[in-house]
């Protein structure tokens, strides 16, 4: 991979202007009524399990019958049971109603957050909002999206609501092209990229595809890798060093495919981003901990974990992962001025922003 030029090198970490999008704003933090929490903990994947075993444990103290088992913890059910059980909804009626409980109540909390959201100065005007993160690729999440979306505009809420047309997965490693400069896009065909979480970290091969009008809307991830580091509990060099190898094993899939590799990764985590790369805060679930140290700056560290293996110096930009969930959408959004994103995960993340004219 060929060294960046100095201007190239200027791309900065967390950027607010992009070439297609401005970033208006992300990372929005509200306090529920009682000011001891946040109020987006209670959209979040694990809002939705709360509420699930709430149901369960109103039936069983109402002398039912628990379809899932008395002793069954609700983490362990999958979204793909929960589906089952409401395409089986004819055999079980009771079983798929309790299901249905639970996403109402889920759906009526998040209107309540993307209300509040839509209050703040940075979110008037907003036409439309994409919901991502792996909770919308079940059935589940995306009856839960459908119903937020009618209670708002029963509620006179002048805004769209649409899950993120891409799997979840690839979401997340598709925005992240979003962040390399143009004219470095314009001479490769392939892009690494990495999603950090707070259960897995995703590496990923990202096709740049056709590139009508600068909108990449054809990237897609050609191989990717995963790594459930919350099996393990890792240390966070362990992480990076981890990560490290797994981009580099895509690196040299590209060159035996023959294909032109950027020298740039783009990463997405949790947090905000400072200019400069450092995580200022919001990276307390990440592998070991300690990404938010001042001393820590994981895009160089990255780098240079990299170059050690025998690669050139590669650029790697870091940014929000709900931005770069949002920024795979940018080409869907042409129609509209104002966007935003939301993503379920561990949290609730989200993220505005107004196309670039």
């Amino acid at each position: 991979m060929p060294i960046l030029p100095a201007a190239i090198r200027a791309a900065r970490h967390g950027a607010k202007d992009l070439p297609l999008v401005r970033v208006d704003t992300y990372g929005a933090e509200l306090r529920d009524a009682s000011g001891q929490g946040f109020l987006g903990d209670r959209a979040s994947n694990r809002a939705f399990i709360a509420i699930l075993e709430d149901w369960r444990e109103r039936v069983r103290r109402g002398c039912g019958e628990d379809p899932f088992g008395d002793q069954r913890p609700s983490g362990e059910i999958d979204r793909q049971e929960l589906d089952r059980v409401l395409q089986a909804a004819e055999a079980d009626p009771e079983a798929a109603g309790l299901v249905q409980s639970a996403i109402e109540d889920f759906a009526q909390e998040m209107a309540g957050v993307v209300r509040r959201l839509l209050r703040l100065p940075q979110w008037k005007g907003t036409e439309r909002i994409a919901l991502g993160g792996g909770f919308l690729g079940s059935r589940v999440g995306r009856l839960a999206v459908g119903r937020v979306g009618i209670l708002l505009k029963a509620g006179g809420e002048r805004v769209q609501m649409s899950p993120v047309s891409r799997h979840p997965d690839d979401a997340a490693l598709c925005g992240t092209v979003h962040l390399a400069p143009p004219e470095l896009l314009r001479q490769c065909d392939v892009v690494l990229a990495a999603d950090i979480g707070g259960t897995n970290i995703r590496a990923g091969l990202v096709s740049l595809g056709q590139r009508e009008e600068g909108l990449l809307s054809q990237a897609n991830v050609l191989f990717s890798e995963l790594w459930r580091h919350a099996d393990e509990k890792p240390e966070r060099e362990e992480a990076v060093d981890r990560l490290a190898s797994m981009l580099s094993k895509l690196a040299r899939r590209a060159d035996e495919k023959g294909m032109r590799l950027c020298n740039v990764i783009g990463v997405g985590c949790p947090g905000l981003i400072r200019d400069d790369g450092v995580i200022e805060r919001g990276g307390q679930n990440l592998p070991g901990g300690g990404w938010e140290d001042a001393s820590f700056n994981f895009p160089a560290r990255l780098a240079t974990v990299l170059t050690k293996s025998g690669q050139s110096e590669p650029l790697v930009i870091l940014h929000n992962d709900a931005v770069v969930q949002g920024l795979s959408e940018t080409s869907a959004m042409q129609d509209i001025e104002h966007w935003a994103v939301l993503t379920i995960g561990t949290g609730l993340g989200n993220a505005r922003f107004t196309n670039q004219r």
